[in-house]
Order: C-alpha cells, then sequence, then structure tokens
C-alpha cells in the first residue's frame, strides 16, 4: 500500500490563475456598495420627505459611483475597455450585466445629484431651460438609481463568485448575502456622518439592519463552504482583516442602536461601519487572490468531492470512475 501524498503541481504553478485585479477592484467593490445602499437610501428619503438625508445620499451616490469608476476604468489600463463591454447584452456575464447596470445607475444618480446641487447653488447655475426638464426629471431618476441600487451593490459578489478562484466560488451561494449586508451599513454609516439626527433615523435603522444581516451571512458562509477553501479568509492579512472588520461592525451597530441620536455617537459610529465594510470587501478580495495561488485550494476540495460522489455510488459518469 502506497501512503497518499500531498499534492504539489508542476513546479510549484498555481493550478488556477490569479485575476490580475489589484487593490483598484478591491476598491471598487467597496464604492459600489456604498453608491448602491445610498441610492437606495436616498430614494427612501425622497418618498418620506427628508430633504437633508435625501441630499446627502444622492450626493454620495454619486460621488462613490464616480470614483469607482475611475478605479474600474485605472485596472482596465484604457477607458474604452469599459466601453467595449457596452457593445452588447449578454445575460450569462456578470461582468457584462454589470457594466449595463453601472451606467444606467450612473445616469439616474447623476440626474437626482445635478438637481440636488442646482438647489444648493439657489438656482444660479446657468441651465436656462434644461431647469425644468431637471425638475421633472429628478423624481423619477432618484427613484431610478434606488431601484438598480441593490443590484449595482451585489453584482459584484456574483462576478467574483463566477470564478474559478477557490474560495470566492466555493462561497458563491453566499457571497451575495455578505455583499449586501455590507452595502447596507455602509450606506447607513455615512448617512449618519453626513446627517444630522433629525433626520437620520432611516440610516441608523439601515445600519443596524445591514449589521446583523453582515455578521450572520459571514458566519453562514464560513460555517457552510469547504473548510479548506475557507481558511484563506481567517489566515494572514485577510483573516486579520476580516476579525478587525467584524469588531467594528459590532461597535458600530451597537453606538447606532444606543448612541446613533448624539452626533458625536452618530458620527463615531457611521465611521466604524464605513471602515468594517471597507476591510470586509478587501479581506473577502485578498483571500481569494491566495486562494488562487496555493494549488492546494484547487487539489483538495476536487478530491474530498470526487471521494463523496464514489461513496454515494456514482461511478459511470464523466467526472467518476471505478478504481
Amino acid at each position: 500500500m502506497v501512503p497518499d501524498v500531498a499534492f504539489s503541481s508542476y513546479y510549484g504553478r498555481p493550478v488556477v490563475k490569479p485575476p490580475p485585479w489589484d487593490e483598484k477592484i478591491a476598491a471598487y467593490l467597496f464604492l459600489g456598495g456604498v453608491a448602491g445602499g445610498s441610492a437606495l437610501l436616498g430614494a427612501g428619503a425622497q418618498l418620506t420627505g427628508r430633504p437633508a438625508l435625501r441630499r446627502n445620499s444622492r450626493l454620495a451616490a454619486l460621488a462613490a459611483t464616480g470614483l469607482g469608476t475611475l478605479a474600474l476604468v485605472a485596472d482596465l489600463g484604457r477607458p474604452e475597455r469599459f466601453l467595449n463591454m457596452l457593445r452588447t447584452v449578454k445575460l450569462t456575464s456578470p461582468m457584462n450585466l454589470g457594466s449595463w447596470i453601472l451606467s444606467a445607475f450612473g445616469a439616474g444618480a447623476a440626474v437626482a445629484a445635478a438637481a440636488e446641487v442646482d438647489r444648493m447653488a439657489r438656482r444660479r447655475l446657468p441651465l436656462g431651460p434644461l431647469r425644468r426638464l431637471l425638475r421633472a426629471a429628478e423624481g423619477p431618476a432618484g427613484l431610478h438609481a434606488g431601484a438598480l441600487g441593490p443590484p449595482l451593490a451585489v453584482y459584484t459578489a456574483i462576478l467574483l463568485a463566477d470564478t474559478a478562484t477557490p474560495t470566492w466560488h466555493g462561497a458563491h451561494r453566499h457571497l451575495p448575502f455578505v455583499f449586501a449586508g455590507s452595502a447596507s451599513l455602509a450606506a447607513g454609516g455615512l448617512g449618519m456622518v453626513t446627517t444630522g439626527a433629525g433626520e437620520a433615523a432611516p440610516a441608523r435603522r439601515l445600519a443596524v439592519l445591514g449589521v446583523l444581516a453582515d455578521l450572520a451571512a459571514t458566519a453562514v458562509m464560513e460555517a457552510r463552504i469547504d473548510p479548506v477553501v475557507a481558511e484563506p479568509l481567517h489566515r494572514g492579512r485577510p483573516g486579520q482583516a476580516l476579525r478587525w472588520a467584524q469588531r467594528c461592525l459590532v461597535a458600530g451597530g451597537i453606538g447606532a442602536l444606543l448612541g446613533g441620536r448624539r452626533r458625536p455617537v452618530a458620527v463615531g459610529s457611521g465611521l466604524a461601519l464605513l471602515a468594517g465594510s471597507a476591510l470586509t470587501r478587501w479581506a473577502i478580495f485578498e483571500a481569494g487572490i491566495a486562494s488562487a495561488r496555493d494549488p492546494r485550494y484547487t487539489i483538495e476540495p476536487q478530491r474530498r468531492r470526487l471521494a463523496a460522489r464514489r461513496a454515494a455510488g456514482i461511478v459511470d459518469d464523466a467526472i467518476t470512475t471505478v478504481d
């Protein structure tokens, strides 16, 4: 009998090619969540008559969209590469659909934010007859951006999970829920920072719900995915970042729940939530890159799945064969 040996790939090279992404994409993951959550919060403020929260959320959505788009284009290298993705619609491509979601969202967020800027400038912008058109389009544009906010916030999770990167793909059932919670708490935290306590009650509620959803979804994800591909989430810099993220979320959530009506507590809690959301996205991004670089995270789960199929008696397909 020959004992089982540890797997080693040719020359120690990765089995799965790591994606050629760097911190700019990690920033885009975070900013997309802030933009989507802020637009949803702004639409709610629009419908409930909270002008300060509506204004701040609309401006935050546009600013996060602009910065995120710059980060995405910088990673692509040339702006025309982004435009090339809009030449067609491919329902099976998360990247293609994400490009359309980002473009449509950006248009609505820009119109809604432009109306707020004109209002802040006391209608002194040289818009001429366009001001009447802007006023008519402001409300529908704000609701349009709010409706596209959730897809914008979570499509990046589907984009990551659709790759062969072990940790991302292993968490494909749970990653969108983690990103949804992260986007909600980040938008709520930013609303708490930028808006006075008198109108920030929806932001506080969104932040607390986002913290609960993020922590619960992360716990379920770590418990249910293959323990091998979950290792990068607990080791090295990603593991340290995720632990700090959870501490920030707990502190920010408690502050929002118990002391959010006090301005200093609200600002501190909001900043903690923003930091926690950014650390969560960065940790998941870095954990995926680390899992692609080590052949173990590709081969060991494959062997475990193969053994489970054989144990279940499945030996007559293209995946399993009789020894």
